[in-house]
């Protein structure tokens, strides 16, 4: 089957064009810079354009939430990035957000609303799950019926916006077997990259965090870890590399797994 290439809508042409889109997909940083969530990124718009949602990205102007900045403690820059978001969103009429990742989500739709954003903000895994539940999204590929795959639960997601059940229901619907990792949920492990610990070095230790979380899926016996977030896939992927089991358990978010189900 021939795989369609997808034109991604650009706010700015859309609005040009006399249009209004129903949502504003968030690429994220992550999603625009780094190697291997660019392919998250177009797995889910994939899922977009072949379920002919009504979207549209920001393109060149799009930047960084500001979610880095205040975890960090450097409060004046997060306000500073915000409120030119708030302004870009209010010039384009937005009232939907899409994200793929979960401190984007965690930041539109917690600390904007004190700066004037109020935004529908949704988790990618919540609005595939919204697509199922609506029959609009369909799987009956048994791709994965041999697989075995684990979900690591993003604290920014999980604990931080009580968000369990979506990627779960998602991955429920793919034919394959489903285990839980020894942490998950409320008392699931962090992949060691939250709160701005992405950009610093290591605290002393005895053990690095997203070691010890790989040693969990591993023992776990998953072929697959599904995650739905970057900063999980970055310390996930590298863990699994630092193991050498990268051959033997892919890391592949919840978006990979329905664009591979679906064929697309």
């Amino acid at each position: 089957m021939e795989k369609k290439q997808i034109n991604v809508p650009i706010m700015a042409e859309v609005f040009e064009a006399g249009s209004k889109p129903e949502y504003l997909f968030w690429v994220g940083c992550a999603g625009a810079f780094d190697d291997r969530y660019k392919k998250v990124t177009r797995a889910f718009a994939k899922i977009l354009d072949y379920l002919e949602i009504s979207y549209a990205c920001l393109g060149p102007e799009e930047t960084c939430t500001g979610d880095p900045a205040r975890r960090a403690g450097n409060e004046m820059l997060f306000q500073m990035q915000a409120m030119t978001n708030i302004e870009t969103f209010k010039m384009y009429e937005v009232e939907k957000i899409l994200t793929i990742c979960p401190h984007c989500f965690n930041t539109f739709k917690n600390d904007y609303p004190d700066l004037g954003g109020k935004y529908e903000v949704v988790h990618h895994t919540q609005f595939l799950q919204g697509l199922i539940e609506s029959g609009k999204l369909k799987i009956d590929s048994d791709i994965f019926k041999d697989k075995t795959i684990a979900f690591h639960d993003p604290c920014y997601l999980g604990r931080a916006n009580d968000e369990y059940e979506a990627p779960r229901f998602v991955l429920n619907s793919i034919p394959s077997t489903k285990i839980e990792l020894k942490r998950n949920k409320s008392n699931a492990l962090c992949c060691g990259a939250g709160g701005a610990q992405m950009f610093k070095e290591a605290e002393e230790g005895d053990k690095e965090v997203y070691t010890e979380r790989t040693e969990e899926v591993i023992e776990s016996g998953a072929d697959i870890v599904a995650t739905a977030c970057p900063f999980c896939m970055v310390m996930l992927t590298d863990g699994l590399k630092y193991a050498d089991k990268q051959d033997d358990l892919k890391n592949l978010d919840v978006a990979e797994i329905i664009v591979e189900a679906l064929g697309i």
